[in-house]
């Protein structure tokens, strides 16, 4: 679940990094910063599919409870 969270924050903070792109005279430029875009998604897509997989095994069902079904005749 850790890992989880950071991920969570990397993707934030790079699509904050993304957002607020200057160049090299201070101004905000909205061409800038592709690259912290991708990286935001990417880390996002990550803290998904981790998500998933923890959730898939906390969610799990008892594996050694069998149900028996007989038949009546």
């Amino acid at each position: 679940m850790i890992a989880e969270l950071l991920f969570v924050g990397i993707a934030v903070w790079q699509f904050y990094l993304f957002v607020s792109f200057k160049d090299s005279t201070g101004v905000v430029d909205l061409q800038g910063g592709y690259g912290h875009l991708w990286i935001a998604v990417f880390v996002a897509l990550l803290a998904c599919v981790t998500g998933f997989f923890i959730f898939s095994v906390l969610l799990r069902r008892d594996r050694e409870d069998e149900l028996h079904i007989t038949s009546i005749r």
